[in-house]
């Protein structure tokens, strides 16, 4: 009889779901999930927890595959030469192979004040927290949202069609990412639903009180409540597990998602840094970067070479409220090109996306392997960087492989 091999997974989220999910392709693996909530959190939509039309979360029922073992505990270390994960509630989890897919939340604000008194809202916890401040405000009260990326456009959209007074402070320039014909777009958007929209060097944030943003300018706005969305921070888990990361925290791999420290510990999502050049914090990336992780896992126990990482993106979607949003097209290397879809069409181009992310876990969930889209080709400008060897040296993965 063929030994039984056990497969832990942290993280639930995009990432950690369709590793866990595909991981049971095999009937001698054991996958065991360990996440610290019972739900799954559908990230996409925490904006809308926060305006109050979603709640942002999805049973897990509905997206888990029945074979997978979910742990509801928070992993507080990774033991890898013992092949174990300590959990906060005591005891040991064993693995013969581990999936780190342990995502990203808030980053620690800098600056003075925000800490204190400004609301994140990239954790279920911390969208909720703000839903409850929001409740028991009046929606005349100034609103102040910090950060011009997509969380920060979303919740500012999404509370000034509620009927909030919003001020939208980007520090620099209104979506980055987007192409300056998308750029355009969402801007008028904003100023349909009464967003106050402060750009440029002078609007960054130096300071925040319990009532106000003062800006770099001078510049002090009133807001009775401040959103935070500038940045995310990944976990420390792997940096104090002695794994080696990138300046960030997430975990330092080769091209097959394996650690550069140990072949049997693989990862995964926004808490992954293959050859130090890790793609963009984003679903988009997360559910390839888990299906190519589980593949890398299902390869060494078949005792085969696992491929190499193919990250492509196509787009960036936007929701601007509940009836309009737009769809940014990219190149694969994930920059914006002039094509973009926005208007009512754009919104329910998003939609669909929001809703067929979970379809594909869901698919996952029902027959592993079906997911495909870690295979499209990859960008041409990454295998330039790894050529030229931009990335951090990974050391090969059959080198690091543990017996």
């Amino acid at each position: 009889m063929a030994e039984n091999i056990e497969v832990v997974v942290i993280g639930g989220g995009y990432a950690g779901v369709m590793a866990a999910n595909r991981l049971t392709r095999r009937d001698d693996v054991t996958v065991t999930l360990i996440n610290p909530r019972p739900s799954f959190v559908h990230r996409v939509r925490l904006h809308q927890l926060v305006g109050g039309t979603d709640d942002a979360v999805v049973a897990y029922r509905d997206v888990l595959a029945e074979g997978v073992r979910l742990t509801v505990d928070t992993a507080t270390r990774i033991d890898a030469a013992g092949r174990g994960v300590a959990l906060a509630s005591g005891g040991t989890v064993g693995y013969d192979y581990l999936v780190y897919a342990a995502g990203s939340g808030s980053a620690d604000p800098s600056v003075p004040g925000a800490a204190e008194f400004a609301h994140p809202i990239a954790s279920l916890e911390e969208a909720r927290r703000l839903r409850q401040v929001l409740d028991t405000t009046p929606a005349s009260a100034a609103v102040t949202v910090v950060g011009a990326g997509p969380s920060g456009i979303e919740t500012a959209a999404e509370l000034a069609e509620a009927g909030r007074a919003v001020t939208l402070v980007c520090g620099g320039e209104l979506g980055p990412y987007l192409h300056a014909r998308g750029r355009r777009s969402v801007a008028a958007r904003l100023a349909e639903l009464g967003v106050a929209v402060l750009e440029g060097e002078g609007a960054k944030v130096v300071e925040v009180t319990r009532d106000a943003v003062r800006l770099g300018d001078g510049r002090e706005l009133p807001s009775r409540v401040t959103i935070w969305t500038a940045g995310f921070g990944v976990p420390d888990l792997a940096a104090r597990s002695g794994l080696s990361t990138d300046a960030l925290g997430r975990l330092l791999t080769d091209e097959t998602l394996t650690s550069v420290d140990d072949g049997r510990v693989v990862a995964a999502g926004d808490s992954a840094a293959p050859s130090g050049l890790p793609p963009r914090m984003s679903c988009q990336a997360a559910m390839p970067l888990g299906a190519r992780a589980a593949d890398t896992v299902l390869s060494r126990i078949a005792g085969e070479r696992p491929e190499t990482l193919r990250q492509s993106f196509t787009a960036q979607c936007i929701s601007l409220g509940r009836r309009t949003g737009i769809f940014q097209f990219a190149d694969r290397s994930d920059v914006a090109v002039w094509f973009n879809i926005d208007g009512r069409l754009g919104a329910r181009i998003k939609e669909t996306v929001c809703k067929g992310i979970v379809g594909h876990l869901a698919d996952e969930a029902r027959k592993p392997g079906a997911y495909r889209l870690h295979r499209i080709p990859g960008s041409a400008r990454r295998r330039m960087l790894l050529e030229a060897g931009r990335g951090e040296a990974a050391v090969p993965a059959e080198q690091a492989v543990r017996a």
